[in-house]
C-alpha cells in the first residue's frame, strides 16, 4: 500500500517493535492526528476467537466516560403509548410501519443509532437485512431492545456516548474511543473502559489467549501496539 509524505513523516515516531502501556500508546496516536479534520480515535482487537462457533460470538456495549464527541441521533421504532414514552425520554425519531417503510423502500438512515420496544421487534424484522449490516439493528443482547419504562435511561445512555461493539467475521473487534480534540486523559479513560468491556464478555468456549493484540490508531494515523498481558 502506497502511503502519503505526511503518514509516512508521522510513522516514523512510532516504534513498531515496541508494545506502549495503553495511555502512552493513545496519547502518541493523538499526538500524530495530523489530518485536516478531526480524527476519531479507534482500538482494533485481534481476539482469539473462533467466529464460526456461535458460543464464541462477541457482542456487547461500552458507555465511555467522556463520550464520542459527536451528536447521536436516535430512533425508536414503538407505537401507541409506547411512542408517547419514547419521545418524551427524548429520542429524536419515534415511529412505527411509517419509519419501516422509508428504510425498507427508500434505504432511508438518517440516524445513527437504533431502539425498539419488545412489541415492535416482529415488525422490524422486515428491515434486519438493510439494519443489520450496518450495525443498526436493535438486538435485546446489546441492550437495544428495551420496555416503555427503560427508554429514558437506554436513548440518554445512547447520547451520552455508548457504543456497541461485535466480532467481524475473522474475528476482531473495531472500537471508536473519541475525538482527537479530546485531552489525551479523557481518552486514555475512554480506552481503558473500552479494554475492560472486552476483556468482560470473554466468551467460555475461548480455549487459549483471548486478546491477541490490540493497537490504537486514528482515522489517518499509522497504528500503535498497546502493551497488554491479560487474558
Amino acid at each position: 500500500m502506497k502511503h502519503s509524505r505526511r503518514f509516512n513523516e508521522i510513522s516514523k515516531q512510532v516504534n513498531p517493535e515496541k508494545y506502549y502501556p495503553l495511555p502512552d500508546a493513545v496519547g502518541l496516536t493523538k499526538k500524530l492526528a495530523t489530518a485536516k479534520f478531526d480524527e476519531t480515535v479507534e482500538m482494533h482487537f485481534r481476539l482469539g476467537i473462533d467466529p464460526r462457533h456461535s458460543d464464541q460470538q462477541v457482542r456487547s456495549t461500552v458507555l465511555l466516560p467522556h463520550g464520542l464527541g459527536k451528536t447521536v441521533r436516535v430512533l425508536v421504532f414503538a407505537e401507541g403509548e409506547e411512542a408517547r414514552a419514547a419521545e418524551s425520554a427524548g429520542a429524536d425519531i419515534v415511529g412505527g410501519d411509517e419509519i419501516l417503510d422509508r428504510i425498507q423502500k427508500e434505504n432511508w438512515m438518517d440516524f445513527d443509532a437504533a431502539l425498539a420496544t419488545p412489541a415492535m421487534m416482529k415488525k422490524v424484522g422486515r428491515v434486519a437485512r438493510v439494519l443489520g449490516p450496518r450495525g443498526l439493528m436493535p438486538n435485546p443482547k446489546a441492550g437495544t431492545v428495551v420496555p416503555a419504562e427503560d427508554l429514558g435511561r437506554a436513548v440518554n445512555e445512547l447520547k451520552a456516548g455508548r457504543v456497541e461493539f461485535r466480532n467481524d467475521k475473522t474475528g476482531n473487534l473495531h472500537i471508536p474511543v473519541g475525538k482527537a480534540s479530546f485531552d489525551a486523559e479523557k481518552l486514555a479513560e475512554n480506552a481503558q473502559a473500552v479494554l475492560e468491556a472486552v476483556v468482560r464478555v470473554k466468551p467460555a468456549g475461548v480455549k487459549g489467549q483471548y486478546v491477541r493484540r490490540v493497537v490504537v490508531t486514528s482515522t489517518m494515523g499509522p497504528s500503535v501496539h498497546v502493551e497488554y498481558t491479560g487474558v
